[in-house]
């Protein structure tokens, strides 16, 4: 399997995108560590990875708080001794007009999509960097490259995840890390069910492939840019979004 050895942390993996990337990581090999503030729920998905045979720890974190990221990273390390791959997913939307948008609504969403990809990062690559070798893949999304009215919050965050990671992309290069990003487009998650169904035909009918993507196509992405096929890109953005956005 592509993942044997490897040791990967994926943040918000209790549900939708995050735990179809830790189900199939798990599936080639990995052992996964299921991080995500939903305790209860990550601890679900680590018993599904065990009950396929492969290694799993539940760690509940809010990746907001940079102390409660360096107390996740030591217990890994302590269990695990190393982290290979850090997947970025863990996210959260407060959608409103601009006008009705509150600073509370701004900090909320900035602070777990934007500045806990931060603290992961920051606190994860030390120890990547010191191995000479690690993938690190954060999920961004469409709206991060061409806005969305509705979203400045869940916009600006992830056209921030996207700055970020290019910028460490290029200042470890060096040190044998390859940093990456994946923008999903419209995908089927708890995130979409709230959605009535005449806005996801609508949706539909804006997508040349006609259809949402799932929470496996995301995932299928994610593996391609852990994995040793993917040694030689670093700093780039895959756009998985059925043609939304060219």
């Amino acid at each position: 399997m592509k993942l044997t050895g490897k040791v990967a942390l994926v943040t918000g993996a209790a549900q939708g995108i995050g735990k179809a990337i830790a189900l199939l990581l798990a599936r080639n090999g990995a052992e996964v560590v299921v991080s995500d503030i939903n305790l209860e729920k990550a601890e679900e998905t680590a018993k599904e990875i065990e009950s396929m045979g492969s290694k799993a720890m539940a760690i509940r974190v809010d990746i907001a708080n940079l102390k409660d990221v360096e107390r996740m990273v030591e217990s890994i390390l302590e269990k695990f001794g190393k982290i290979d791959i850090l997947v970025n997913n863990a996210g959260i939307t407060r959608d409103k007009l601009i006008l009705r948008m509150t600073e509370e609504d701004w900090d909320a969403v900035l602070n777990v999509n934007l500045k806990g990809t931060f603290n992961c990062t920051k606190t994860v690559v030390r120890h990547m960097a010191k191995q000479r070798s690690g993938k690190i893949v954060s999920i961004a999304s469409v709206v991060g490259e061409m806005g969305n009215a509705g979203q400045v919050n869940y916009s600006a965050s992830k056209a921030g995840v996207i700055g970020l990671t290019k910028t460490i992309a290029r200042e470890f290069a060096q040190r044998g890390l390859n940093v990456n990003a994946i923008a999903p487009g419209y995908i089927e998650t708890p995130m979409t069910e709230v959605l009535s169904e005449k806005v996801k035909e609508e949706l539909k009918r804006l997508i040349p492939m006609e259809r949402l993507g799932r929470p496996e196509d995301v995932a299928e992405a994610v593996l391609f840019l852990v994995s040793e096929e993917s040694n030689y890109i670093t700093g780039q953005v895959l756009n998985v979004n059925g043609g939304i956005y060219m």
